[in-house]
């Protein structure tokens, strides 16, 4: 599993941690692992022209001490210090004597570090360093990130003004919320994380990132006992579709058709029922006992009432589409919302672009609110409950950015919730992580439609549950 920590988590891990070592020594394992990083990324050492942009911090004195290693490695090492006078004395006088030496403006490199800003900078650079920035991205080199990109927030991934556009970041001990969340995400590019000891000192992750092992262990529930029938194994129930929107009840009974479930009930209207019978003849069409109900894709005007016996049901509920105009107060059964970040602006009476530009604070908020876990579609989907917690997930593609998608997720989510009897949380982390590895298997690295997403979950589900991936990721 991957996990993300806030600021504060990370500073007081690393104080923690420098209290058992030598002066200077964590600032050494964090320069190793990005001067091998960055050789790995230049393919040759020697003779690669480097440029290492150091701001006042220890960022740049990480970056400093890392091009002092890749200049005794044969490497042409420059430094372009921003502020001079408040350089890291120790990084630069190792990047000197490695035989380094310090310009005052951009010239041609290989490669350029980004040691500008750390884990404390706030949303946007100076005017020198932005021009810097810029100067980079005009000639097209390669930057690799120290720690995270100079110019982002660290805790939310937003992005406020000119900020690094990395081809690598190097990130230590490990990942930050903004490197798994936001729009941040797109500035990391590829993110390496080096272990420098850390581990034993952090607390629970602020976000966390599930991988195929992890949902391994949670689809493990689902694998039917030897003497299982279909209603011990779960029955879902779907309530979508209207006659304007056939097709997205049809796509909701698509993700519920899984294999996950026992059984899946179809109590919309009369119009999607008759494709549901023709299209999915395993369906059952009418009312009878669920563990969990699906409502509002495609539901059309008859949301409101659908979601209304939902809640009277008493059972963990589905809440998508349509059905997200009709939300109560607060809700007294588990639930699980599946809005889009548009969906969620309007819930919250803010701008989309706000949400989109912050939404893991944005899903909190409405998980607090309402009461329920809110599964915020998007291209990193994010899966927020009331307490705070939240997991991200990564496992996807862009091409799943297709209409109907959103419809077959719905499904699966409440599949997931019949089938595995777990939290929202764990539901729709799990939903997210498989729909987006059916998108990224039916894809083949190109488009896809919404329905081969749902025919491709049973062979994602059977793979994850199949495979043989040794240890976890810590």
């Amino acid at each position: 599993m991957r996990r993300a920590y806030a600021v504060e988590q990370i500073r007081h891990a690393e104080q923690a941690l420098m209290a058992t070592l030598p002066d200077g020594a964590l600032m050494q394992r964090a320069a190793s692992g990005l001067a091998a990083a960055c050789a790995d990324l230049l393919g040759r050492t020697y003779g690669a022209r480097v440029l290492v942009v150091a701001g006042s911090g220890n960022n740049g004195g990480d970056a400093m001490y890392a091009g002092a290693m890749l200049a005794r490695r044969g490497a042409a090492v420059e430094a372009l210090l921003l502020e001079p006078a408040r350089a890291h004395s120790g990084g630069l006088d190792a990047l000197q004597r490695a035989g380094g030496r310090v310009v005052e403006r951009v010239d041609r490199t290989d490669l350029a570090l980004d040691g500008i800003v750390g884990i404390g900078g706030t949303p946007g650079l100076g005017p020198e360093a932005a021009e810097v920035v810029a100067e980079l991205e005009r000639r097209r080199t390669s930057v690799v990130a120290v720690d995270v990109p100079s110019g982002v927030e660290v805790d939310t991934g937003r992005l406020d003004g000119p900020h690094v556009h990395a081809d690598v970041t190097v990130t230590f001990g490990a990942d930050k919320v903004g490197l798994l969340v936001g729009p941040a995400t797109h500035a990391a590019g590829h993110v390496h994380r080096v272990d420098i000891g850390l581990a034993p000192y952090l607390p629970a992750a602020a976000v966390r990132a599930l991988q195929a092992p992890d949902v391994a262990a949670q689809l493990a529930a689902a694998v039917p006992a030897p003497d299982a029938h279909k209603y011990t194994r779960g029955v879902v129930g779907v309530a979508a579709g209207s006659p304007g929107y056939t097709g997205a009840g049809l796509l909701c009974v698509a993700g519920a058709v899984s294999g996950l479930a026992g059984m899946v009930r179809f109590t919309g209207g009369a119009e999607v029922a008759d494709l549901v019978r023709a299209r999915f003849p395993e369906v059952i069409v009418g009312e009878g006992r669920v563990q969990a109900l699906v409502v509002g894709s495609g539901g059309g005007g008859g949301a409101e009432v659908a979601l209304r016996r939902a809640l009277d049901a008493g059972v963990p509920v589905v809440v998508d589409a349509d059905a997200l105009q009709h939300l109560p107060a607060r809700f007294d059964v588990p639930a699980l919302v599946t809005p889009h970040a548009g969906e969620l602006a309007r819930l919250l009476d803010v701008e989309r672009g706000d949400v989109e530009g912050d939404p893991l604070r944005h899903a909190r908020a409405a998980a607090r609110r309402w009461q329920a876990t809110v599964l915020l579609k998007g291209d990193r989907t994010l899966v927020a409950d009331p307490d705070g917690e939240c997991f991200v997930n990564t496992s996807s593609t862009p091409w799943l950015a297709t209409a109907g998608a959103g419809d077959v997720l719905a499904g699966l989510c409440g599949a997931l919730l019949a089938t595995l009897g777990c939290s929202p949380l764990r539901a729709g982390a799990v939903a997210a992580w498989l729909h987006g590895s059916a998108a990224t298997l039916a894809s083949g690295g190109g488009p896809v439609v919404a329905g081969d997403v749902a025919a491709a979950l049973p062979a994602v589900i059977r793979d994850v549950l199949t495979r043989d991936d040794g240890d976890d990721e810590g």
